[in-house]
């Protein structure tokens, strides 16, 4: 099985899925996909010798131009890990229930967009929730909307800050993100 990552920024959810399928017998991570040319990602997977693909949204919006950067590495499965752009309709089409998400809350609730990293955690803050977590879904036509693979809960306190919030969420996606993708694509 093929997966490729798709991330825009710092990778530590891509780092910590690399370093569990590094020496896995079924599973390969054949490339990393990044928008942001000076992601910290980027240097995270020269340590995995996992090629790096860097594209534009002027690529990303033409079809016939980037399922031609994609196939070469093909991929049975793509995950995004942090990356931020809404997946373009062909793209879903290309591969059907075979682009995961990760997203930093309780879906449905703080998705769509706009909500990602810090603005998720002020919200679940302001909004004074007891509980939060992180949600791994199928991706379809819109923003996190598509159907739920798997949620993962924590608590909120009182006294959280949205800082201790998103620290709570990583400890989620690094105990459990890469679980559930083997798990998927097994």
């Amino acid at each position: 099985m093929n997966l490729v990552l798709f991330a825009s920024g710092s990778g530590s959810n891509a780092e910590n899925v690399c370093r569990h399928f590094q020496n896995h017998p079924d599973i390969k991570i054949t490339a990393l996909f990044c928008n942001t040319p000076n992601a910290a990602v980027i240097k995270k997977m020269e340590r995995f010798k996992i090629p790096v693909v860097l594209f534009n949204r002027e690529t990303f919006k033409n079809q016939e131009q980037f399922l031609s950067m994609i196939e070469p590495y093909r991929p049975d499965y793509i995950a995004l890990l942090g990356f931020l752009w809404k997946i373009p309709v062909y793209l879903v089409q290309a591969y059907p229930h075979k682009i995961i998400n990760l997203h930093p809350a309780l879906l449905p609730k703080y998705g769509g967009k706009g909500m990602y990293g810090h603005y998720v955690h002020e919200a679940v803050k302001q909004s004074g929730e007891t509980e939060t977590g992180i949600t791994l879904h199928w991706v379809n036509e819109h923003y996190d909307e598509g159907e739920i693979i798997a949620q993962f809960k924590c608590k909120v306190e009182s006294n959280d800050t949205p800082e201790m919030i998103a620290d709570k969420i990583h400890v989620l996606e690094q105990q459990h993100v890469p679980e559930i993708i083997e798990n998927l694509l097994k």
